[in-house]
């Protein structure tokens, strides 16, 4: 039977300022009426995935709106620091007055792997032409971005398949992963990784218990594309337990090929390209 390997990549996890996952847990209430069963700050959060057998930990944060980016970069250049095996997606926002710079200056970070563009939350288009500047420099330093760009769990007029390809006609080898395999468009977003050889998928959110409906297309595409998918948790913001998600993936009987690209060499893989590091130097929480 196949399993996941012993030490695993979480290729989607959030890290926020305590305050900040205060009120992200407030308006996920408020505006979703989901109860975040998983309340931690980012230092239990880091032990507890830790104990539960994720070696490295990818997270990100967002800007919500213009003036917070700063703030929390500089959070995130601290606890990069205090953890050997975390790296980041950072904060951007384009309507800051130094965005550029700031951005430039955190991608000779190694551990900053590129930046966490929340369409939904952001209210901005992936085609919005103040991001291209931020896309140029990405490609040219050989990062990588990380998209809420797909319609669910939630949606609104900033995400979609159809706004994405509108970036993508302008910027064809984009270094992304989208998020939650694009839900709810599963079968449109994988049918990019064809056509755009640096485009991943990660699987958070799309494998829950009911009553979430997620990933329905069955194992074919995720054995054809198993090596541009990453096993991503979304931790600590889940109305389920973390685990539901790993046992319905296993559930589903995939390749144990699967379940080696997915959980690790895949984001390995990935981590090595963007920090040019070779072979096993990349620290685990073991290390």
């Amino acid at each position: 039977m196949a399993k996941i390997p012993e030490q695993i990549i979480d290729f989607h996890v959030h890290l926020f300022p305590d305050r900040l996952f205060d009120a992200i847990w407030d308006a996920f209430v408020r505006h979703y009426d989901w109860n975040i069963i998983h309340r931690h700050y980012y230092k239990e959060c880091i032990e507890r995935l830790n104990q539960g057998g994720v070696g490295v930990i990818v997270y990100s944060n967002y800007a919500h709106r213009a003036g917070i980016a700063e703030g929390l970069n500089r959070w995130n250049e601290s606890i990069l620091q205090e953890y050997d095996h975390l790296y980041c997606f950072a904060a951007y926002h384009p309507d800051d007055p130094h965005a550029l710079d700031m951005a430039g200056r955190l991608l000779e970070n190694p551990k900053i792997l590129g930046f966490k563009l929340q369409l939904l939350v952001q209210n901005f288009y992936p085609f919005d032409p103040r991001l291209f500047p931020l896309y140029e420099m990405v490609i040219e330093k050989n990062k990588h971005l990380l998209f809420h760009t797909g319609t669910g769990p939630v949606g609104n007029q900033y995400v979609g398949l159809e706004s994405f390809m509108r970036a993508l006609q302008k910027f064809p080898d984009l270094p992304a992963t989208v998020a939650h395999l694009g839900a709810h468009e599963y079968e449109g977003f994988i049918g990019l990784l064809d056509g755009h050889p640096n485009l991943y998928l990660d699987t958070a959110f799309c494998f829950l218990p009911p009553p979430y409906q997620g990933y329905t297309l069955g194992p074919g595409y995720l054995e054809k594309y198993k090596s541009r998918v990453l096993y991503g948790s979304d931790y600590p913001n889940l109305i389920t337990p973390r685990e539901s998600e790993i046992e319905n993936l296993l559930e589903m009987g995939l390749s144990q090929d699967f379940y080696d690209k997915v959980f690790h060499d895949n984001g390995i893989a990935l981590i090595r390209s963007l920090t040019g590091k070779p072979g096993g130097e990349v620290p685990d929480a073991q290390a």
